[in-house]
């Protein structure tokens, strides 16, 4: 069992993988930036919704990893292409979106279903290829064969960075919420700053 499995893991291999998980988490990047936005749009309960989005989306490219997929599409140019691609037009489509919205009466902030704020995380996350590079390049390291299965491994390193990262990137995009609450009567130019926001993901993921 992956329990098992874990248990193996000495204390510091655990606390040294932990700080690393950490410090690359709390490094400002495309899923914190999509949380940011959603929270200056949304409000704070919208940022840590688009969070936890990213966190299910994050498990799911674990999955992956873990059982091998990641390195198969990691080793198909054309497959991790057509994802990326598909990613910046999915952002895009936000950005455009955003930008057109118009604010509503008295200054209100935008609500949005739970569920669909939570989606537009998981689909952030799901198109954005480079978790499936990084989880590949990153994880391995701390892994030992002494230890049990190397995907039982990947899994449970896997879930303990995402949860780590699921709430750092929840707390930046409830954070952003907060802030932008005090701008909450001007919200056409909150909608316009999430529409930049997105907007330059879109790019990041084109030109990166």
């Amino acid at each position: 069992m992956i329990w098992d499995t874990m248990a193996n893991f000495p204390v510091q291999q655990v606390l040294a993988f932990m700080a690393g998980a950490l410090a690359l988490n709390l490094t400002p990047g495309q899923d914190v930036v999509f949380a940011s936005a959603s929270g200056i749009q949304g409000g704070p309960r919208a940022g840590a919704l688009a969070g936890l989005g990213v966190g299910i989306g994050g498990m799911v490219h674990v999955a992956l990893a873990a059982v091998g997929l990641g390195a198969l599409v990691a080793a198909h140019p054309g497959a991790l292409l057509a994802v990326k691609y598909a990613g910046a037009a999915y952002l895009a489509l936000l950005a455009w979106k955003s930008w057109r919205a118009t604010a509503p009466a008295g200054g209100a902030r935008i609500a949005r279903g739970g569920w669909e704020v939570l989606a537009r995380g998981a689909l952030s996350n799901l198109l954005n290829p480079k978790p499936v590079l990084f989880l590949l390049a990153f994880l391995p390291q701390f892994t030992r064969p002494e230890y049990g299965p190397i995907g039982q491994q990947i899994l449970g390193l896997g879930l303990m960075f995402v949860c780590s990262g699921t709430l750092v990137t929840m707390g930046y995009g409830i954070a952003a919420g907060l802030a932008g609450k005090a701008l909450a009567a001007r919200m056409r130019v909150m909608n316009r700053v999430a529409s930049v926001l997105f907007a330059g993901l879109a790019l990041r993921m084109v030109w990166k």
